[in-house]
């Protein structure tokens, strides 16, 4: 490992900006401010600004048994070239992660593969309560309790079972949270009025607010019942917003989440984009949108993150009823939230503050997520006002396709470092496999 010394950056760290120094000497954090004059090698950062990696909360991979979409490999390629330095992959996997032996399989696939740092939720089921509770809080970033559509069979619509997760795992829990009983029933009205070919803009019709908030005030009201550390992710609708408070993470254990796409799209650009945009939840009304701004920006949403769900263009072709949910988006996450950063919408502070410290703060990561000394040195240098177009030729998801293709963006990730290692720089890559398995202070 070299050491480097970042020269004259924009140091954007806990709620300031000031220009200064950093010193990474191996993997970590030596000295951070003022003039640093040392051995090094030298990166002229003026005019840059120097930010924590990113660290996303929800991701999927499709590893292993669906790496014709995705793999670990490629995907924390992706991630290390729109700024995420650590990822936290979902369950839902073909085998799905319901047992302590297959989550182990999925950490080592990333020991060898992953570009950037690594945990993985274990699923719950209705039939893996026992296996549940073995997870070591220390070394996995939660669980994840589908309470609401899924593959497999990691539905959790057992109440009995439900209330024994809440009542008993001392773990931070992520739910997905919508009504599977009314989506289903809408499911089957819709088919029946609109036949097997309807237009991509029903999606939020069919899983509607109501079926998000049927699940998501469960979720809280048995996290208020039990105590339990409650994380609710991907929020889409105001009415949910009432279930959440404001205030310091600090004082909260029940979180939430929205991801880049519900702050960016709404019910309108189904026309333009139809099941590219088909997701779970599903994007919904420009009220629900300006919603979701007004909560995050005033604390009462917790974090921003991707979900980033990539399918083959092909599979996304299909009718409606056929085509799956998710899109791909950690190479693209921090750019789309600069070109609301140059409409004035939100800070660099403020996106930092959500993308890299708070989620740091709510896993209890060891070492990460902030620009200190003798933390990890996962470290960002962007330039904000670089213009770039977003082209087939230089998407790096297996998938090969992005809702984004033709947009014109303002900002961009100029280099990336992972545990002190220059993985990215400028469109080029070294390093692959720098990736470190997360650690939580618990």
């Amino acid at each position: 490992m070299q050491k480097y010394v970042i020269k004259n950056a924009k140091i954007v760290n806990e709620g300031e900006i000031k220009e200064g120094d950093v010193l990474i000497n191996k993997d970590r954090i030596e000295k951070v401010g003022g003039q640093i004059d040392v051995s090094a090698r030298e990166i002229d950062a003026r005019g840059y600004y120097l930010m924590p990696g990113i660290i996303d909360d929800q991701v999927h991979f499709r590893e292993p048994g669906l790496t014709h979409k995705a793999c670990i490999e490629t995907e924390s390629k992706a991630a290390a070239a729109g700024g995420v330095t650590s990822y936290m992959e979902m369950p839902n996997t073909k085998p799905a992660a319901t047992t302590q032996d297959l989550l182990q399989r999925k950490y080592d696939i990333a020991a060898r593969d992953s570009w950037v740092n690594y945990s993985f939720y274990m699923g719950a089921a209705n039939d893996n309560y026992e296996e549940v509770l073995k997870t070591d809080k220390k070394t996995v970033c939660g669980i994840k309790i589908f309470m609401g559509s899924s593959t497999g069979n990691m539905l959790v619509d057992d109440e009995a079972i439900l209330r024994k997760y809440f009542r008993d795992v001392d773990l931070l829990m992520a739910t997905h949270c919508e009504d599977e009983s009314r989506v289903r029933q809408r499911m089957e009205d819709f088919r029946k009025k609109h036949g097997e070919d309807p237009p991509a803009n029903i999606h939020p019709v069919i899983r509607d607010s109501e079926a998000c908030y049927l699940s998501s005030s469960k979720a809280v009201e048995l996290a208020k019942e039990y105590g339990s550390r409650l994380h609710v992710l991907h929020l889409t609708t105001a009415k949910e917003l009432e279930l959440f408070e404001p205030g310091d993470l600090a004082s909260k254990h029940i979180t939430a989440e929205v991801c880049v796409h519900h702050l960016t799209y709404c019910d309108e650009d189904y026309e333009t984009y139809g099941n590219g945009i088909k997701c779970n939840p599903a994007i919904k009304t420009a009220n629900d949108r300006e919603a979701l701004w007004k909560a995050l920006l005033e604390d009462r949403i917790d974090v921003i993150a991707t979900d980033h769900a990539p399918h083959t263009a092909d599979e996304k072709a299909q009718n409606y009823w056929n085509a799956p949910s998710g899109l791909p988006l950690i190479q693209h996450t921090l750019p789309m939230m600069l070109q609301f950063y140059h409409k004035g919408r939100i800070s660099l502070e403020k996106i930092s503050e959500k993308m890299c410290h708070a989620p740091a703060r709510m896993f209890h990561i060891a070492d990460r997520g902030f620009i200190r000394e003798g933390y990890k040195a996962d470290l960002i240098l962007v330039d904000t006002e670089r213009p770039w177009l977003v082209q087939k030729e230089n998407l790096l998801y297996r998938c090969g396709w992005s809702n984004l293709e033709g947009q014109q963006m303002k900002g961009r990730v100029m280099k990336t470092w992972v545990n002190g290692e220059l993985v990215y720089n400028h469109g080029q890559f070294r390093g692959a496999g720098m990736g470190e398995r997360l650690a939580f202070n618990r």
